[in-house]
């Protein structure tokens, strides 16, 4: 395989790099030093695209299940789950699929939802556990997207967000998200818009593509006028996959390829993001589109809380993001029932939702052998492309669950804040993210999105069809990368979408 001098000389000094990150990562306490001279080696970036590399088909290392070719590709368990783990998985996956209902119900212990809510199901959202999707056009429903908004935050929310206390500052009347579903008598806080304008884009070799800029419209308010400063940005729900061995990855390693100021001059600036944990402690965060949350129990509470108004031990309110002004919300009962515990989703349940969310498998590739596949990696690699989507790591010896200790995974992610260009950036600010910085998403299972789930799109805000415009949005940072792929020809472009498309 032969590469264009150009995009070689490129490759050797991204390489390069990347080594020297990797030799310099000399920080990890769960290893040895005859362990981190191994995990040294194996997560080196490769030099060689003439074959696969070692264990490259396995991404999820032990855990990683043979691929199914169907609708249920991601709805599978870890397959080094003990018998014990799948029973708890079973369980976590009848909570996930459960419609939630308004309170009171004869229905025990499924009541509460709400009184403001996104869907009735953590399944509605991930759909088939699997991304969502931007509504299609002005009339559409946007059930697996959602709306966050917040407004200038006042001295105070501005310490308190500077240190991890807070994430942004949220509207006094509307809250933090915008709820477009209701229990009966209640309305729902807005209505969410979608339209899109056309945008075309020439490409090397006489092509050209038609990507499509959304505008995004809250309509029909519920509780008043919406403020004129107000902030917002739209997220569709992100794949379940592999949350467990994200987890699970050294918080050193992560924090190795930090670089904020761009020290070394590549024009990458990848940053960490911050916030509490339950118990007070501050952590790197590591979900969610701007990396605001630090571990998937905190995650999934977050999204009992915003997303279907449901409360947890770990955020108690049992009326979700309805505020104080909301006060014909607050006066609804709630679905709290002693004989169950103190909140809507007692600890138990919130622990096997998490556990089922940790151990959602990641399929194998396909076709790594493949020329074209091949070729297609080399070009993602001469691009530019593994500055922020590291290809590998291998897990904490010490993780959380055996499931997920010790594993060589290839997520090809760094999990840090980028700046992603005016394009794709909007007002509203999250934790340390500005509005322009997104956390680099996974890619692993990326090429069955739309398998799963054929109106699967891509990018936060969903307004992606295909890997390729997905790619075609990046900037900022990601520009360089971006311009080198609008200047490949049309069978390298091809080529590095059927390996997308292999992950």
């Amino acid at each position: 395989m032969r590469l264009r001098p150009s995009l070689f000389a490129l490759l050797s000094v991204m390489l390069a790099a990347a080594t020297a990150t990797a030799l310099d990562n000399q920080n990890r306490t769960d290893l040895d030093a005859a362990d981190l001279a191994r995990v040294t080696r194996v997560t080196a970036p490769t030099v060689a695209f003439d074959k696969p590399e070692a264990f490259e088909a396995k991404q999820a290392g032990a855990a990683t299940v043979d691929v199914r070719l169907d609708s249920n590709a991601f709805s599978l368990p870890s397959a080094n789950l003990d018998f014990e783990g799948q029973q708890q998985f079973l369980l976590g996956n009848g909570i996930f699929r459960k419609d939630w209902v308004s309170a009171p119900s004869s229905t025990q212990a499924s009541d509460g939802l709400g009184p403001l809510f996104n869907a009735r199901a953590c399944q509605s959202c991930h759909i088939k556990d699997g991304r969502g999707h931007a509504p299609m056009g002005p009339d559409d429903s946007a059930t697996s997207l959602l709306v966050r908004i917040s407004v200038e935050p006042t001295p105070e929310q501005a310490e308190a967000i500077s240190e991890g206390r807070l994430t942004a500052a949220p509207d006094t009347i509307y809250g933090g998200q915008i709820q477009d579903g209701a229990v009966a008598g209640l309305p729902p806080e807005a209505r969410i818009r979608f339209t899109y304008e056309p945008v075309i884009l020439a490409l090397a070799g006489d092509e050209s593509i038609e990507l499509r800029r959304p505008k995004l419209e809250l309509v029909d308010p519920g509780y008043g006028p919406f403020a004129d400063t107000l902030r917002f940005s739209a997220r569709v729900s992100p794949p379940m996959i592999g949350l467990g061995l994200v987890e699970a990855i050294a918080r050193e390693d992560i924090l190795a390829k930090a670089d904020p100021d761009d020290a070394d001059g590549d024009g990458i600036s990848g940053r960490a993001n911050w916030s509490l944990d339950a118990d007070g402690e501050r952590r790197l965060g590591l979900f969610g589109w701007k990396a605001a949350q630090p571990s998937i129990i905190q995650q999934t509470a977050h999204a009992f809380a915003g997303d279907m108004g449901l409360s947890t031990p770990i955020l108690p309110d049992h009326y979700g993001d309805c505020t104080a002004a909301q006060t014909a919300c607050r006066a609804l009962p709630h679905g709290a029932q002693p004989q169950f515990g103190a909140e809507e989703v007692p600890g138990d349940l919130l622990d096997l939702v998490a556990f089922y969310s940790r151990n959602l498998a990641v399929p194998a590739r396909r076709d790594i052998d493949d020329r074209d596949v091949l070729a297609g990696k080399a070009l993602f690699y001469a691009s530019g492309c593994t500055s922020c989507h590291t290809p590998k790591y291998v897990t904490r010896r010490d993780a959380g669950h055996p499931a997920q200790q010790f594993q060589l995974i290839w997520p090809y992610s760094d999990f840090l804040l980028h700046d992603m260009g005016p394009d794709l950036a909007d007002a509203h600010t999250e934790g340390l993210a500005a509005g322009s910085e997104w956390r680099t998403p996974p890619l692993w299972g990326i090429g069955l999105s739309q398998l799963v789930d054929p109106q699967a799109s891509f990018l936060h805000d969903g307004r992606a069809r295909t890997l390729l415009e997905a790619v075609l949005w990046h900037g900022g940072e990601a520009q360089a990368a971006r311009d080198a792929v609008i200047g490949m020809s049309p069978a390298e472009r091809a080529q590095l979408v059927r390996f997308l498309e292999s992950l």
